[in-house]
Formats: C-alpha cells, structure tokens, sequence
C-alpha cells in the first residue's frame, strides 16, 4: 500500500485527509500521462477517462474537482453520474477508455469517500501508476526522463471536454439483464440498496427479468448512505423478508461491489455461503477452472470443512478483493471472494459485483429448484472469537518468541477441529487474535490463552 492509496483507493473524510484539491491533482496527472503515452506512441487523440459515483454529497464535488483536473490536462471526461464501482471497470473496459475513476468509500459513512482507479482492462489500478500518481500529490514526479513540478496545460483546442455517458451505464443494465438464465416471473425478492449506487440500477434489472421486488433504502439524499441499511447493516431486509414472506432478499454496500443475501427464513446468506453455493453449482457443470474457490484468511473454518466434503480445493489470502482477484488472475481461477460479499466470477466481470453476485444466486436457486436455506445445508459455520490487543508495536508482539509459542501450542490443541489466526491491523496499533472452532467456550479459551502472553510480555498499551 501507498501514502494515500490503499488496497480499495484513496479513502478518507472528505475535505480533511481527502481534499477537493487532491481529486484536482489526480485529475490533471491522469489526464496530462495518459495523453502524453498516447502522443509518444503517435497519437493525437486526448486521453479518455470515465467517471462514476456514488450518491454521498461530498461525490458531486470530487467529481467535479476530477473533471477539472482531467480537462485542464488536455482529457476528455465521461460522466456515467451515480453508478456502481463494477459498472465503471465494465464500462472501462468495453469501451476502451484510457482508465476509469469511481467515487465511492463503498460502506463508510457519508462523511467519508474515496477515489478509486481502474486500468483500461476494467481491473485495480497497478501499483507503478499509483505511485507516480502518488508522487505527483507530494510535489514531483520522475517521468519520460524528466522531474515534473508542474504539468502543462491543454490549450486552445487542447483543452479537454466533458461527455455526458449516462448510455454507458444503460449498457451495462443490458448487460446484467442478458446473463439472467432463467426468468424470475413468480419469485418475490427483496433489496437493500444501502440508499447507494445501486438505488436506479438493482430494481431496474430484477424487474427486466420478471421478478417482483419489493425496494428497501432507495431513497438517497447524501446522507443516509449506509446509514442502518444495505449489507453491513441486514436486519431491515431480513425484517422485510420475513414480514412479507419473500423468497430471497439482497442486500449491497454503497457502491454495490459486495452482496449479502437473506434466505427465505430470515436467515444472513454471508459471503462465505455464497462461495460455497456457487463454487458446488460451478463444481457440478465443469465451470470450476482448477477445482478452486479463491478465499482470504478471514473466511470461516466451516467452509473450508465444506469445501473439502464437497472435493474443492481452496486458496487463502491476504484481507482484500485486490489480493483475490490477482490470485484468481495468476493461476487461472473463476471463483474468488470474501465473507464479507466482495464476490468475483472471473467469466463475468473483473472486480466484485454485488447484483452479478445476486443473479448467479437466483440462477442457482431456479436450477436446482432449491430454497436458499437448502443450498446452504452442508455448510456450519463455526462459532468465531475476534479480540483486538492495542500494542506498542505490532511487529516486535507478532515476532514475540513467546507470543508465537502460545499461538502454536493453541494450533496443536485446535488440530483439525479449528484454527487461529493472528494479524496486524492495516490501519490501527492492534493486534487480532481470532479463534474459530466448534464452540464458543473454546474459542474464548484460547483467544484469551494468547492474549495473555501479548499482555504479560508487556505488548500491550494501555
């Protein structure tokens, strides 16, 4: 990770560690780069950027900061307005746009937002044009032989222009509506559009494809993103599943790259169950490229003893639909994701898409002629024991000789019955010390066997 951007952008409050004035600069390095490679390769076409957010009120001004910076460049702006983060890497990558910038803090609060970037292939932006971006932001950057202090400006007919491209978006409604399998005529479905970018998109596609749905938190006014709704806040949509006796709900983050789902029951569909269902389905038609549901570490026990019945195999990574979806790329997976519902289907898209993720469940639900609640059966997920230690210092804790002791002598007493992982934050002075094993006594047990160790080698701060 960078000094701004993170594993998901340059996420911040906005106007105190994210400021108008960064999205300016963003905009002009991007614009002035992309065209610059564009002319040393002959061209004298402008660079192209597509741009889309969510419905927070500080997106309107990001957008606009980003635009100014892209046409004072010599760029051209396409505007798709409040869309969702995959239909900006669709739209990227489709069209043929140089790059693609998504304005979002996916499930943060309002006050929140973020910036992220796309590569022409519709996938996370690498790591050598975040930091020359990065670079830029600090005052110079070194490129094409040269230090940069300050970028020149498109002049005259140079000066870039701003298109409206609200059909892009539509296109990739069309799209979601062409890969429906099956006609959802007769189901009820509930969904949970987090007050998001999904707010004009989700029920547009559902009721293309014949379903009746029934809309919670699709009521934006910059505010109430997130705000007790959508997939990190579910007991609405579990509420109104229940109450009005629906078949399935979904329920999406901000900007509609995750999902999580409510069977018919009342019961939260986690993004763990979602691999799990659609990694068997995948599995049962010969879709499963290398026999392989791609995880993170934090993925619950219980599906990997899911997995292993079902004769899947499975790989682990770092915290991070980034992490997953570069595996996924290198070693030729289909199916990669994390509890928390960043579910990615290589075949169909290159990031995390929550209403793909929500019509590959309603594919399987109609051809297995199942409930959720059924497909979920063979999947027990194990009960699970997350204590944070704040430390002086997350490294000399982890390299603890004693520390690592009494994490091994937990692994040996776990055996196949559980595990326990130990991480650093990302982003905080803390430790995590999680146990997942078949029952809560045991968790706590040796949650606390560990933390013990951390506190009496004086690691802790209080």
């Amino acid at each position: 990770m960078g000094k701004y951007f993170g594993t998901d952008g340059f996420r911040g409050e906005a106007n105190v560690n994210l400021t108008a004035d960064h999205a300016y600069k963003i905009g002009r390095f991007l614009g002035w780069y992309y065209g610059e490679m564009k002319r040393r390769e002959g061209s004298r076409e402008p660079a192209c950027v597509v741009i889309g957010k969510d419905t927070r009120r500080s997106s309107y001004m990001f957008e606009y900061s980003l635009v100014a910076g892209l046409t004072a460049s010599g760029a051209d702006a396409y505007m798709l307005h409040v869309t969702t983060t995959p239909s900006v890497a669709y739209v990227t990558r489709v069209d043929g746009f140089d790059c693609g910038i998504m304005i979002s803090a996916s499930h943060n609060p309002y006050y929140d937002n973020g910036i992220k970037l796309i590569n022409r292939g519709g996938e996370k932006m690498d790591e050598k044009t975040i930091s020359l971006v990065e670079a830029y932001l600090d005052g110079s950057v070194e490129l094409f032989g040269k230090t940069w202090t300050e970028l020149p400006f498109g002049k005259r007919e140079r000066v870039g222009r701003t298109v409206d491209y609200v059909s892009g978006r539509n296109r990739y409604i069309g799209y979601l509506i062409s890969l429906g399998v099956f006609s959802f005529r007769g189901m009820r479905i509930g969904l949970d559009c987090a007050n998001g970018a999904s707010w004009n998109i989700a029920k547009a596609v559902f009721d293309a494809l014949g379903a009746k749905t029934y809309v919670i938190n699709a009521e934006p006014d910059g505010e109430n993103i997130n705000k007790n709704a959508g997939s990190t806040h579910i007991e609405g949509l579990q509420k109104l599943v229940v109450e009005k006796g629906l078949d399935v709900g979904f329920a999406y983050d901000g900007d509609a790259d995750r999902c999580l789902a409510v069977d018919e029951k009342g019961n939260v569909v986690t993004g763990d169950h979602i691999l799990y269902i659609l990694g068997d389905y995948m599995k049962q038609r010969g879709q499963l490229d290398n026999n392989t549901v791609v995880t993170t570490v934090m993925s619950n026990f219980g599906l990997y003893k899911a997995l292993e019945r079902k004769g899947i195999d499975y790989a682990k990574t770092a915290v991070g639909d980034k992490y997953v979806y570069e595996y996924m790329v290198n070693n030729g997976c289909r199916l990669g994701g994390e509890q928390s519902g960043h579910i990615i289907i290589s075949k169909y898209a290159t990031t995390g898409d929550g209403l793909l993720t929500s019509l590959k469940i309603m594919e399987v639900m109609l051809a297995k002629k199942k409930t959720l609640n059924q497909l979920c059966q063979g999947l027990t997920i194990y009960p699970q024991v997350l204590k944070n230690v704040k430390v002086r210092s997350k490294a000399e804790a982890q390299s603890d000789p004693e520390v690592q002791a009494a994490v091994e002598k937990v692994a040996r007493e776990l055996g196949d019955t559980g595990r326990i992982l130990v991480r650093e934050s990302g982003t905080e002075p803390l430790i995590r010390v999680m146990v997942e094993a078949d029952n809560l006594q045991t968790c706590q047990s040796c949650v606390e066997q560990v933390v013990d160790v951390i506190c009496a080698r004086g690691h802790a701060r209080v």
